[in-house]
């Protein structure tokens, strides 16, 4: 499950399901209330109609965006995590959190130079 914050960073996490149950503790713990969300059609999004964040659907079968806003930059990274984690051939699922961590800081941290600098920050070198 992932979100991604308008002109900025994604947060993923790795869930056991996709039920409202599941996906609302996760989007309470990462979202300001009041906040806009911006969702695909997806039925466990329901609950965010009558919850504390202001939602509004977006139907790619009918259309990409409504006025500005738009759910691209989400299925952006997943497009970018899927090719990314295609090469493994298949990935242990006790490793798979960290490999999705991995394509969360390759989408978070842009290209190669940049990564690179963050990484040496991070370790202190």
């Amino acid at each position: 499950f992932g979100v991604l914050k308008r002109q900025g960073k994604v947060f993923t996490v790795v869930v056991n399901d996709t039920k409202t149950t599941t996906l609302m503790p996760v989007i309470a713990r990462k979202i300001k209330p009041d906040s806009w969300v911006y969702t695909d059609t997806y039925r466990s999004y329901d609950t965010l109609d009558v919850s504390e964040f202001h939602h509004e659907r977006i139907n790619h079968s009918e259309l990409f965006a409504v006025k500005q806003n738009h759910i691209n930059g989400i299925e952006n990274f997943w497009s970018q995590a899927k090719r990314i984690l295609r090469k493994y051939n298949g990935i242990n699922r006790k490793n798979f959190p960290l490999f999705l961590k991995e394509c969360e800081f390759r989408f978070n941290f842009g290209t190669p130079k940049e990564q690179f600098k963050t990484l040496r920050k991070l370790c202190e070198i």
